[in-house]
């Protein structure tokens, strides 16, 4: 593991890409290299890009990291794909559509399968890339699944937010409900060539002008800049790197930075301990008690929150307190009561 990750910092990209998927699988030696590799994370600038299915998101991506590239900045490309149903692994392979960009050696391309997680990003996304930015990228794009309204923890994850939008797509009205539009730091509008591009700037403009009416603030907040591009030619592509680079001064200049830190490790923080403590709980009762516990929520011989008791007290944790058994604290309790 130590060379791994030693080879992996010297810039060697086989070995990058086997530490990589290390941690996808999410073992011990993941956890052991993700610690070490923690004091060199919080340099890259994160920047997400989402957007539904036929949006141009790849294209984009690709042509954005071009554009960096121009700028001598080097540059990682997380691409989560929806996952195969069979296998698991990812059925559109953006490597295939970021080819120009994936043999300039100052780029690297990551797809990822989402693995049926909800939002847009697969589970293991935020450690991916905390690895690309302790081995020394300056910028990494995240270019989420595309399923619509879910993809939320995108904002959770990057620094910068790139929404997408596109004519063409139907009612207009979709694009403006909270949600997807609520977690844009850019808007963009692609395909700007396309009949239709300039209502959908004026809608989203307009989304704009209702959400700070309805705000009481003080004018210091950022407000998302509305950019056209063609992402098939490079149109726009270096505007909204410059507008990337814009928001990320903001968030420096403003004591902004800081706080979405300090929310973005609270939630990762929530989402790895929900996560070890599940598997807690089902490594203790074992898979012979969750088949008698599924038969029976099918029969409805018991209901789902009993039934999820019976899992907390298999795992020695009382399903009312959620004490561990046995802890300290209780005992002490009672004999300050005594004492008193």
């Amino acid at each position: 593991m130590t060379d791994l990750v030693a080879e992996a910092l010297a810039g060697r990209r086989r070995a990058l890409a086997r530490l990589l998927s290390l941690v996808e699988d999410d073992g011990a030696e993941a956890r052991e290299a993700l610690a070490r590799l923690c004091s060199r994370t919080g340099r890259a600038h994160v920047i997400g890009v989402t957007g539904a299915p036929g949006s141009g998101k790849s294209t984009l991506v690709a042509q954005l990291a071009a554009a960096y590239r121009r700028r001598e900045r080097t540059v990682a490309i997380v691409a989560v794909d929806p996952s195969s149903p069979f296998s698991g692994g990812a059925l559109l392979g953006d490597r295939i559509r970021m080819h120009g960009v994936s043999a300039d050696p100052g780029v690297y391309v990551r797809s990822m399968a989402s693995r049926g997680s909800l939002g847009g990003l697969a589970r293991s996304t935020w450690d991916v890339v905390q690895v690309l930015d302790a081995c020394g990228y300056d910028t990494i794009l995240i270019e989420t699944v595309g399923a619509g309204q879910t993809e939320v923890d995108i904002a959770r994850t990057a620094h910068t937010t790139v929404v997408i939008q596109v004519p063409g797509l139907g009612d207009e009205v979709q694009m403006l409900k909270a949600g997807i539009l609520e977690i844009a730091d850019i808007l963009v509008v692609n395909k700007a060539d396309r009949q239709g591009a300039e209502q959908v700037a004026v809608a989203l403009a307009a989304a704009l002008d209702l959400a700070d009416a309805s705000e009481a603030g003080d004018g210091a907040a950022w407000r998302p800049p509305i950019l056209k591009t063609v992402a098939t030619t490079g149109v726009g592509v270096a505007e909204l790197a410059d507008a990337a680079a814009r928001h990320l001064a903001f968030l420096r200049s403003s004591g902004a930075m800081e706080e979405r830190e300090q929310a973005r490790m609270a939630e990762r923080l929530r989402g790895v301990a929900r996560e070890r403590l599940l598997r807690l709980v089902l490594a203790n009762a074992g898979p012979a008690a969750i088949e008698g516990l599924v038969a029976r929520l099918a029969a409805r011989e018991i209901d789902l929150y009993g039934a999820v008791d019976e899992l907390l007290a298999a795992a020695g944790m009382d399903p009312a307190s959620g004490r561990r058994a046995g802890v300290a604290g209780e005992p002490q309790r009672r004999d300050d009561r005594a004492n008193g």
